[in-house]
């Protein structure tokens, strides 16, 4: 080992550690349930719910893949496999040919309605069931505060 590494604090090992373990096994919990309800993924979960967010349930792919944090061609898949149940359309922005829009269609809604409650139920019970208020403060101004860092580090 050389002197010249910025070694973690054990603090920081154990947040460090713990932060993985979260990263890790969170969204395998989530994508379980859902799977198991719904048959369908959390990522998919994730773009009914970020389009659903949108006015109209209307939204850019380009906009959507941010906000879901999926690459764009990941989008144009699970896009297509929603449009293949029903839940969503791709139309063609009235403004610029270029761009696509995606839609909720009135199952994709139904569909989201009837999965929310199951889930946001699963979030609960892993997440918020074991927090305080106040930890759910210092949970969203730390994350806030890792995402903008991360999200500057993009650009």
């Amino acid at each position: 080992m050389t002197n010249d590494v910025d070694w973690l604090s054990d603090d920081e090992m154990d947040a460090w550690l713990g932060l993985g373990a979260v990263a890790y096994l969170l969204p395998q919990a989530l994508d379980r349930q859902l799977r198991r309800d719904f048959g369908i993924s959390h990522s998919y979960y994730t773009i009914l719910a970020c389009t659903s967010d949108a006015p109209d349930g209307a939204i850019t792919m380009g906009e959507l893949a941010q906000r879901a944090w999926v690459s764009p061609s990941r989008l144009t898949h699970a896009v297509g496999k929603l449009e293949e149940r029903g839940w969503m359309e791709r139309v063609t922005s009235p403004t610029n040919r270029r761009v696509q829009i995606a839609r909720l269609t009135e199952t994709g809604w139904g569909a989201l309605r009837e999965m929310a409650p199951t889930h946001l139920a699963e979030v609960r019970r892993a997440v918020f069931d074991h927090l305080d208020a106040e930890d759910v403060a210092h949970l969203a101004r730390i994350t806030g505060r890792i995402r903008d860092a991360l999200q500057t580090d993009e650009t």
